[in-house]
């Protein structure tokens, strides 16, 4: 994976003159999905910014994501020497370099970024004024809510006293200065006419006849004191006024002093009140901080440290929680497909009670009978029709199942009987090697109304195998080696968090000839891992190794007289074995568990999806 940077040094990264750090753009892997996996995007830090596009050349349509780096926390895998992660709240990007060196240059300029974004550094003090936190105060201020006055009737009929009391103070205070005003203009008119009197003493009056008016600009005269009324000044009842006044200003004071007590029963009663929101909101606090971190947690899940692998993070128990829930999705999806096809009643299986002979069936292969169209390719096929490159081994594959695999293994102590569903019982042998689970697994079942040749034929032929395997994602023949022997290469579902998985696999069907008149007839499809220039092993996928067989047997119950046989007078006994190496690093627990829940259900799939694909047909032997 090659890299392009604008900059090819830290040291540069900062523009002398702007004092911000320069553009720094190149090609980083980007944990997509669990789906997907890594893919290789083009990433741009920029004024404080870290976003992402899916290639260079669509840089111009736009930005697929982008994060703000003023409080985002870049973290360096423990483990991985290219991968670092950069985390924003619940946000979080998975990003992998094409070297160590390079995973250090994106580092030291991401974190140069943050260190220049944000109010603490020099450049936003300089981008952003002083007005915000003013703005901010005038705000906080100005959401301070009132709404709490709303119940004190009793503080407010007294603020009305008070009120009313202001008004009868302000008039009675306005009363006595005009009072004082009054007294203190008839002292001074005394004070003047005793003066005048003193000087009438020495002058005539008839000297200044006009002395005592005062001439107005229109020439009117009038006098210029008039004298002292008693009546103006006796109208006024000081004593009442006085007494008035005094009882206003108790009222005041006793409504003050009421005031203060109510206000501080009040204030008694917000505190207490503050203290129970102050309690509410640190509980709040705290269930938010939970949600939060659990959100964080979930929002890691698919994450890569979080899927399958040596060093996960998720343990065993969320494993197996996750991987059965992934099944019961796909459980429920098979389900409602299914329930949309119009399907036919499924034959019975068989009982116990019925006598089926093991008479060799080959005796009945010269009545006649049509081939249906998806089964008159395959004749009867020997060791000596089946000639390849892979023959030896299909050969040595081929005896080691038959010696092995039709053993009776009911009485063996090593073998486990994990599951037992009427016809059907389903074996297991721990065997664990490096840490890996092993377990070699047989499944005996008996299906009535099908033969051993077309049970094996729908479990080899390709052009069916989407039919009945709901656990293929895909898959195509990667080459063919005779009529009867292919070598496919298919991919599995994804089961999060388990890694994906792939199998590279040779599969040869074949009729095994019977040794003696009695010895039923046989067929037996093994499929087993091999190895093919063409399908090498990639990162997306962990490659399976695996050594099936699927070994059916016919049976008979003659019928009466002449009569022909019916499919009511065969039955298929069905030996499925089961050699898997996983590979990876699921917990054990996990694929035991899957193991027992997943086989017994792909044999019940299969077999009626035969009976349904038979029902009606001539019979192949």
């Amino acid at each position: 994976m090659s890299e392009k940077s604008s900059s090819s040094s830290s040291d540069e990264d900062v523009d002398p003159e702007s004092g911000q750090p320069l553009e720094l753009g190149g090609v980083l892997s980007k944990w997509t999905n669990y789906i997907h996996g890594w893919q290789d995007r083009w990433v741009v830090l920029k004024n404080n910014t870290l976003s992402y596009y899916k290639s260079e050349d669509e840089r111009e349509y736009g930005c697929r994501g982008s994060l703000c780096l003023s409080k985002a926390v870049i973290t360096p895998h423990e483990f991985d020497e290219c991968r670092f992660d950069v985390s924003v709240n619940d946000s979080v990007w998975y990003l992998r370099a094409e070297d160590p060196e390079h995973r250090l240059q994106w580092i030291e300029s991401i974190e140069l970024h943050k260190a220049e974004s944000g109010y603490g550094s020099e450049t936003s003090l300089r981008r952003h004024g002083s007005m915000l936190s003013l703005t901010s105060a005038a705000s906080a201020l100005s959401s301070t809510s009132t709404s709490s006055f709303k119940k004190g009737h009793r503080l407010r009929e007294k603020f009305a006293e008070m009120e009313t009391f202001r008004d009868i103070l302000c008039r009675q205070v306005d009363t006595l200065q005009k009072y004082f005003d009054s007294c203190a203009d008839a002292v001074s008119k005394d004070e003047f006419q005793r003066d005048r009197e003193d000087d009438d003493d020495d002058f005539p009056t008839s000297a200044r006849p006009d002395s005592e008016y005062n001439h107005n600009n229109n020439g009117s005269k009038e006098k210029l004191f008039s004298p002292a009324s008693p009546k103006g000044i006796n109208g006024i009842d000081f004593k009442g006024e006085a007494i008035t006044f005094k009882a206003t200003t108790a009222g005041i004071l006793s409504t003050l002093s009421h005031c203060i007590e109510l206000m501080t029963k009040r204030e008694d009663s917000w505190q207490k009140r503050l203290d129970k929101e102050l309690e509410k909101r640190r509980k709040v606090e705290d269930a938010y901080k939970s949600a939060v971190n659990e959100l964080k947690k979930k929002s890691h899940y698919g994450g890569p440290d979080y899927e399958e692998g040596p060093n996960s993070l998720i343990n065993e128990e969320e494993f197996f929680d996750a991987v059965e829930a992934a099944l019961d999705r796909q459980d429920k999806i098979e389900e409602q497909c299914q329930s949309e096809k119009v399907r036919k009643p499924r034959l019975t299986l068989a009982s116990p009670s019925d006598a089926y002979s093991t008479i060799g069936t080959h005796r009945f292969a010269n009545k006649p009978y049509s081939h249906s169209s998806s089964l008159s390719s395959i004749e009867l096929i020997s060791a000596s029709d089946d000639i390849h490159r892979f023959s030896p081994q299909v050969e040595e594959t081929v005896q080691n199942h038959m010696a092995y695999s039709i053993q009776e293994v009911g009485g063996d102590a090593n073998w486990q009987l994990v599951v037992e569903e009427g016809e059907m019982k389903v074996y297991r042998r721990e065997v664990e090697e490096n840490g890996i689970v092993l377990d070699p697994l047989k499944a005996t079942h008996a299906v009535k109304g099908v033969t051993g040749h077309e049970v094996c034929h729908y479990f080899w032929d390709t052009a069916v195998r989407l039919d009945w395997e709901t656990t293929i994602e895909n898959f195509h023949v990667v080459e063919k080696l005779s009529d009867n022997a292919i070598i496919v290469y298919q991919t599995h579902k994804r089961v999060w968090p388990a890694s994906q998985r792939d199998v590279l696999y040779l599969s040869a069907i074949r009729m095994i000839p019977p040794r003696n008149e009695n010895d039923p007839d046989t067929w037996l499809v093994c499929n087993f891992s091999v190895d093919h220039d063409d399908a090498p092993p990639t990162n997306r996928c962990v490659r399976a190794k695996i050594n099936v067989a699927m070994i059916c047997q016919t049976l008979v119950s003659p019928p009466e007289g002449d009569k022909e046989i019916s499919r009511d007078n065969i039955m298929c006994k069905i030996n499925y074995i089961a050699n898997v190496n996983p590979g990876g690093w699921a917990p054990a627990s996990v694929l035991r568990a899957v193991a027992k829940r997943e086989y017994p259900k792909f044999l019940k799939r299969f077999t009626s999806y035969v009976q349904e694909k038979t029902a009606g047909k001539p019979i192949l032997f």
